[in-house]
This record gives structure tokens, C-alpha cells and sequence, in this order.
């Protein structure tokens, strides 16, 4: 046992030197950020419309995609939203564990035997390890988080207020995605002797694209979205969490010990430790108290400060409807507008990506539809009421203050909405902190699941596999949270938004089967 400890702190021991050598970290940045560049300008390449205007092809792909399913499933996101807050509450729970007696495969879905495929028929009667409301809040702790914060400042301070309007056009958007990919995961996944499931884009690109006769492009496609989500777990799932809770602990509390981040990040790595080694029920137990905990703090200061300022309600809104069209002193004019707010919306809530896909999977339902109903609720939480009411905050707030002017950058989005708020309710910004570390530490302990997936895609499932990962994964929340990111947080976002690609291509070959779900889980609730 002692040799174990050792060879554990001969391995973290480079770790901690080089996070106390900020000087080293910064010569790493640049070498690291020589290799990289190629990829991340490759990713977030942007195509040039005017001298002003450039949108990034990744924007095309998601947006492209979000059209496409939202016309493609006749707009579910907004027939189904009643139907999905029933499947939440548990209304159709009964449903999910027995399945409905005379409802059976479609003519054109003979491939798999009661919404299973043959390879996975031996555990037809095990309906996952997580509830739906546990599956929704893991998938959420990964994407509510510093972009709901410090991302919609961002874009807010370059688009102006007009950037609100399209950012909620994105998120509703965005709902029909959800759907899509996470039916899919629940559909093609993988579930253990022991009944840990495995899944996510990777499951439903080998086998999904298997039965299409596409079976080589869908090993492909998954090799490469499980090396991609593997690298964004480690980076903008971790690294980045870790680096900017530190560094408002640090600031909050005028921290001027040069080792504070490195601390922290120890603190950190022991209490997500504890978290991840539960496996996805444990992260799910964790996610569904603190999601909903941060949710209520956070809209309802900014609902105090709305009602407080009612007077400016309807000028706030005025700003909103205005600027998303007409955009007076805006770079760009209306589509720099509707490129800010469209860019928020869908970088936020991560539609389209596929990684909310892994979480979903895990739901105990026999109807992969069941789940995709409820992942659409998904961005309308996260960019639709979250986003919505940091934007509302903000245009309030400089109404009456001036704290910033529109189409000017900041840099330090956190800084700027601490500011709102306080100026409305004293000394809120140490809530915001709180709020901060709690938002980062939710999206570690669902992002180390993701990356998980990925990673045991790759190697095997394995204890040893896992705990290789968990080693490595929590390694770099101390890394994180110690050093001066860069490039590194670059490559690691270029990474994430990269699982856009086999993402999107195999849930729009995969199209027909999710009609077939669809159909499936509506009779099916239905009938009871």
C-alpha cells in the first residue's frame, strides 16, 4: 500500500513544481500554443462576409443543424414542453419501467427488438442507473455554469442589448437538438453486466451507423469524438473551471499567498474526488441538490433587482427589440448582433455538441424518446431563463449606472455582472463567487463523466482504467487552478466545439430512427 502512495506522489510531484513556476508555465504556453494553433484556428475559423463581419463555420454547422431537427420533428421543442415537465415530475414513470403492452417495433425499425438492439437484448430488462430529473440536472451542471455568468457580459458588451434577443432565437433553437442526440444515446447504449451504462455519441455512431452500412465511417467519427471529448473534459471541463474559481476566491478574499491557487486547487481535486468515484449515481445525487440550489440563488437575485427596477422593465425590453435589429453603433450592425447573440446561445448550452448525450444515457427508461423529451428543456433553463435574466440584469443596471458602453469588449465578464448586481443588492458579489465555485465544481464532476465515456471507449472498462482517468483527471484540477492557462484553454475549447462535427453528421443520418422513437413514447403514454 505504501509503494502505492509513493508512485502516486512521485507522479504529482512534477505536477506541483511546475504549478509553482509560473515562469515555466508561460514558456509551456507558447511552445504549446506553436503545436496547437493550426487546430484551434481551424475550429473556431471564422468566414469573412464584409471587412466587419466574420461568423465562425462552427456557428453554421450548429445553427444549420438546429433548423434542420427542429423543422425535421415538426418543432417538438414546443409541442412537447408540457409532455417533458410531466416526464420530470414522474408522471409517466409506471410507463418507463413496464412499457406499454401493444406497443411495438415499426415496420421500417426491424432492426432492433423492442427498442434494443440484438447485441444488448441479454439486459433488455435493466432500464439504466439515474432518474430522469437526476440525468437532466448532471447534464445542465455541465453547461450552466461561467458562460451563463461572464459569457452573456461578454457578448452583451460587444452586440449590445439587441444580442438578448437572438440568444434566446439560439437556446429555443437549440432545444430540438437536445432532443435529438440524447434519444440517440439512450437508444445505442451499452449497459454492463453490472448495469453501469455506456453511452453517448460514441455508442450511437458505431452502431447506429452500422446498420445504415456506414460502419467504417462510424468507428471513425466515434474515435475521434471520444479522443475530443476526452481532451474538453481535461481542458475546458476542468482546467478552466478550476482556473477561474481560484481565481475569484483568491480576488474576493484578497488572497496575496502565491500558492493560493495551488491550494485551492488540492482542496478542489479532494472534494470532486470524493464526487467521482461514486460513478454517474453519485454525480447525479450531487447534481440534482446543487443544480436546483443554484438555479433558485441566482434568478432570484436577478428577479429581486428586475422587480426592484420595474420602472425599467419595459425600456430594458425596448433596448433588447431595438438593438436586435436596427444595432446603432454596434461593429457589424444587425448581423454582428445576431452573430454575438446567436454565439452565446448555442456555445452555452452546448446543443449539438453531443456531450449531454452521455448523461442522458444513464436514465432508467425503456423509451429512448422519454429522455430526449426531457434533455429539450435543457437550453430553455440554461440560455432562455439563466442567460435571459443576467441579460436583463445588465441592461437594467446600465440604464441607471452607465457601467459600460455597447459595442465595446471587456474583458472580465465575471467582474462586470458582479458589479450589476451589487449595485443593486450590496455585497451580492461574494453570493456571485460562491455561485462561481459552485458552477465550476458542477461542471468538473459531469464533464470527468463525460471524459470518463471517452476514455473507456478508448481503453476498455476497467478498474484500472477508471482509475487512470480519475488520477489524471483530478491532477489537472491542481494544475488548473495553479497556472496561467492560454493556449492550453484554447486547444481544450477548440476540442469540445470539434465533437460538433461526427456529432452532427451522425444524428442527421440517424434521423428516421428518432422518429421511430418519437412515435413510440407517444403512444405509449397514450395507451396508459
Amino acid at each position: 500500500m505504501q509503494k502505492k502512495y509513493l508512485s502516486l506522489l512521485v507522479i504529482l510531484l512534477p505536477f506541483v513544481t511546475f504549478a509553482q513556476e509560473p515562469s515555466t508555465s508561460e514558456k509551456i504556453d507558447v511552445i504549446f500554443k506553436q503545436y496547437t494553433e493550426w487546430f484551434v484556428n481551424g475550429i473556431f475559423y471564422a468566414i469573412p462576409f464584409t471587412d466587419t463581419i466574420q461568423i465562425p463555420w462552427v456557428l453554421f454547422v450548429l445553427l444549420g443543424g438546429a433548423i434542420y431537427f427542429t423543422l425535421t420533428f415538426r418543432f417538438v421543442q414546443f409541442r412537447l414542453i408540457k409532455t417533458s415537465i410531466k416526464v420530470v415530475k414522474g408522471d409517466y414513470d409506471d410507463v418507463d419501467e413496464k412499457g406499454a403492452q401493444d406497443v411495438h417495433p415499426s415496420e421500417d425499425d426491424l432492426t432492433i427488438v423492442d427498442g434494443d438492439l440484438p447485441e444488448t437484448i441479454k439486459v433488455e430488462g435493466h432500464h439504466g442507473e439515474v432518474s430522469h430529473f437526476q440525468a437532466l440536472t448532471a447534464a445542465l451542471s455541465a453547461t450552466v455554469g461561467l458562460g451563463n455568468i461572464a459569457g452573456v457580459a461578454v457578448a452583451i458588451s460587444i452586440g449590445g442589448p439587441g444580442a438578448t434577443f437572438w440568444m434566446i432565437l439560439a437556446g429555443l433553437l437549440g432545444m430540438a437538438s437536445k432532443f435529438a442526440e440524447c434519444t440517440l444515446g439512450v437508444k445505442y447504449r451499452d449497459v454492463g453486466p453490472d448495469g453501469t451504462v455506456y453511452g453517448g455519441p460514441m455508442y450511437y455512431l458505431t452502431k447506429g451507423l452500422k446498420e445504415k452500412g456506414l460502419g467504417r465511417l462510424g468507428k471513425v467519427l466515434a474515435v475521434f469524438f471520444a479522443v475530443m471529448v476526452i481532451g474538453g473534459s481535461f481542458g475546458g471541463g476542468n482546467m478552466f473551471q478550476a482556473n477561474q474559481a481560484a481565481a475569484q476566491f483568491v480576488k474576493l478574499f484578497a488572497i496575496s499567498n502565491a500558492n493560493a491557487g495551488l491550494y485551492f486547487g488540492i482542496v478542489m481535486a479532494i472534494i470532486v474526488a470524493v464526487v467521482i468515484i461514486g460513478g454517474i449515481k453519485r454525480i447525479a445525487s450531487v447534481t440534482e441538490k446543487i443544480v436546483p440550489f443554484m438555479a433558485v440563488i441566482y434568478v432570484g437575485a436577478a428577479l429581486v433587482i428586475i422587480v426592484l427596477d420595474f420602472k425599467l422593465v419595459p425600456k430594458a425590453f425596448q433596448l433588447i427589440y431595438e438593438g436586435a435589429f436596427s444595432a446603432v453603433g454596434i461593429a457589424g450592425g444587425f448581423i454582428g448582433v445576431l452573430i454575438q447573440g446567436f454565439r452565446r446561445g448555442t456555445f452555452s448550452n452546448e446543443a449539438g455538441v453531443g456531450s449531454a448525450a452521455i448523461a442522458h444515457s444513464a436514465v432508467k427508461t425503456k423509451y429512448p424518446a422519454s429522455e430526449g423529451i426531457v434533455a429539450l428543456l435543457e437550453p430553455f433553463i440554461d440560455t432562455v431563463i439563466i442567460c435571459t435574466m443576467t441579460a436583463l440584469v445588465l441592461v437594467i443596471t446600465n440604464i441607471k449606472g452607465g457601467y459600460f458602453e455597447y459595442g465595446i469588449e471587456i474583458k472580465q465578464g465575471v467582474e462586470l455582472t458582479a458589479t450589476a448586481f451589487d449595485s443593486v443588492i450590496p455585497h451580492f458579489s461574494i453570493i456571485l463567487t460562491i455561485a462561481v465555485i459552485l458552477f465550476a465544481f458542477s461542471t468538473m464532476i459531469s464533464w470527468s463523466y463525460y471524459g470518463m465515456q471517452g476514455w473507456k471507449f478508448l481503453f476498455g472498462k476497467g478498474k484500472v482504467t477508471d482509475l487512470v482517468y480519475k488520477i489524471l483527471f483530478l491532477l489537472f484540477v491542481v494544475i488548473g487552478a495553479s497556472i496561467s492557462l492560454g493556449a492550453v484553454i484554447d486547444f481544450s475549447d477548440a476540442m469540445i466545439f470539434a465533437m460538433v462535427v461526427p456529432n452532427m453528421i451522425g444524428v442527421v443520418i440517424l434521423s428516421p430512427k428518432i422518429k421511430v422513437e418519437l412515435a413510440k413514447y407517444l403512444k405509449a403514454i397514450k395507451v396508459k
